[in-house]
């Protein structure tokens, strides 16, 4: 009975596969175009028939990009930004979620639907009074006017991830640490917090991503100081309308994708388990 039943699963299966196998394939394409793009030569990158290889490998797309004097610093405002951004959401996410599920309190409701339609307001209708808001707050041309909007940014979808990790703990274990002895703080800090640690760290990957591949308020907010500049500003300065470097492009383009492959090496297992919580929850 079963031999026919595996037989009729099986071709839907490999059909499944298939298409998965496509999907990665269309998916990963543009990455590979990057990346062979920087390895080019110019006159490859130039030529009116490309070609899905090249022969004749070359670094001097990835040399012209180091030896702009601003582009390391331009890497260094990206990871502090970032940093900021992650470090800070998290936590704020994390207090904040702990909040609205278990206490109870008015307007509560209300609370986590406005988060929701944070979540739906466009960020480019958001920029020009952000603009206004960071120049009488004195943030322009600072790291400021970058990591206080994006943290703005990342909370309501991480409050409302987090919300259904911190929701799963029993209650009855906050109980049992309290007849222990446990403090709030101490449980919050010492077993809530390592029980909610795949949700935060899923929340921190998107985080992380949007920040360090923001453009529009990179280039909305830092207007005069180019040294408060982030990594995705460094890619204007081999983009001219005139003469674009492609191959400078293509290459600064990789160098930036790498911090996010690393970030997703080193959390990829809380990042699956976070995300298996979260689709459960």
């Amino acid at each position: 009975m079963n031999l026919p039943r595996a037989r009729v699963r099986r071709p839907w299966r490999l059909a499944a596969e298939v298409s998965a196998l496509l999907i990665a394939v269309v998916v990963a394409f543009p990455l590979y175009w990057m990346v062979l793009s920087a390895f080019k030569p110019a006159g490859e990158i130039e030529s009116s028939e490309p070609r899905p290889w090249t022969l004749t490998p070359s670094l001097d797309s990835f040399r012209r990009v180091f030896e702009q004097q601003e582009f390391g610093r331009y890497f260094l405002n990206s990871l502090i930004v970032a940093g900021c951004v992650v470090i800070a959401s998290a936590l704020i996410a994390f207090l904040a979620a702990t909040a609205v599920t278990r206490f109870r309190f008015r307007f509560r409701t209300t609370l986590l639907i406005m988060f929701l339609v944070a979540q739906m307001v466009p960020v480019e209708a958001l920029t020009i009074p952000l603009f206004f808001l960071m120049r009488d707050f004195g943030q322009l041309n600072t790291l400021g006017s970058l990591i206080l909007p994006h943290i703005a940014f990342s909370l309501p979808f991480a409050i409302w991830m987090l919300r259904g990790f911190v929701k799963a703990v029993p209650e009855a274990l906050e109980e049992a640490a309290y007849i222990d002895g446990a403090s709030r703080a101490r449980f919050l800090w010492q077993i809530l917090f390592p029980l909610v640690l795949p949700g935060l760290v899923a929340t921190s990957v998107f985080s992380f991503i949007s920040t360090w591949n923001d453009f529009l308020f990179a280039k909305s907010f830092i207007i005069s100081d180019t040294s408060q500049s982030t990594l995705p500003m460094a890619l204007l300065v081999f983009y001219k309308p005139d003469d674009p470097d492609w191959g400078g492009v293509m290459a600064a383009s990789t160098v930036m994708t790498i911090p996010v492959l690393v970030f997703f090496v080193l959390v990829q297992r809380r990042l699956v388990s976070g995300l298996g919580g979260a689709v459960k929850d």
